[in-house]
């Protein structure tokens, strides 16, 4: 029986993970290629294309996935000048690689990746929308709409899957796991499907037989100033 990252990874190489800045994209993103490397025998490679911000960006839990055996790419930023990262074409269509893109949060860091849509829009590419109904602009549909609109416009794709991450950071309890969840469902099912949900591994015994919507747990990687001692 297949579990849910079988079934969300399912028929796919590449893997891109857009969505509103802070949104979670980068945890999932890292976990996604984790499972691959776990579970895959063609080589998993990891593009850290966020030049949007300076901080909280994949490239700061490298050595966790270099340490599994993902060949880890970035770009160092210069200034405020965002810079493709080199290789990406290749390996997009490449049959024996499997490649995992982490896109900067929102249009701007989407706009990056809209040269490339001639490859992510394939059918071998599994684009995955990531929706935090807890981030400023994911709150309502029409906020939701707006921001998925510009996002897929400057990605320059049209196809995308929908998935959960409702979360208020380290501290989320599992009850508002839960209300974010529902939230989530209510508002995009008359539009889409949420293929599935993330949530922290500590959480996940106590919110997975709470929904029905296929639940999977991440072990965050990146660590934040205000929860270090």
């Amino acid at each position: 029986m297949e579990n849910a990252w079988q079934k969300l990874t399912r028929g796919s190489k590449n893997f891109v993970l857009l969505g509103e800045a802070g949104c979670g994209k980068s945890e999932i993103a890292m976990a996604l290629a984790l499972y691959l490397i776990g579970t895959q025998e063609r080589p998993v490679h990891f593009f850290d294309m966020d030049q949007t911000k300076p901080l909280f960006r994949s490239r700061d839990a490298r050595a966790v996935l270099e340490e599994a055996g993902v060949v880890f790419h970035f770009e160092e930023q210069k200034a405020d000048a965002p810079t493709q990262v080199g290789g990406v074409v290749p390996l997009l269509l490449d049959q024996e690689a499997l490649v995992v893109m982490d896109v900067g949060g929102s249009d701007t860091g989407a706009r990056l990746i809209g040269g490339l849509s001639h490859l992510t829009g394939r059918e071998e590419t599994a684009v995955f929308y990531v929706v935090n109904v807890y981030r400023p602009w994911s709150g309502d549909i029409l906020a939701v709409d707006g921001t998925l609109s510009a996002v897929l416009k400057a990605a320059r794709l049209r196809k995308f899957r929908l998935v959960a991450n409702p979360n208020l950071g380290m501290e989320t309890t599992a009850g508002e796991f839960l209300r974010g969840l529902e939230k989530t469902v209510e508002m995009l099912s008359p539009y889409a499907s949420v293929e599935a949900a993330f949530v922290k591994e500590s959480l996940y015994d106590e919110v997975s037989a709470g929904t029905q919507l296929p639940v999977l747990a991440l072990r965050p990687l990146l660590s934040y100033p205000w929860t270090q001692a």
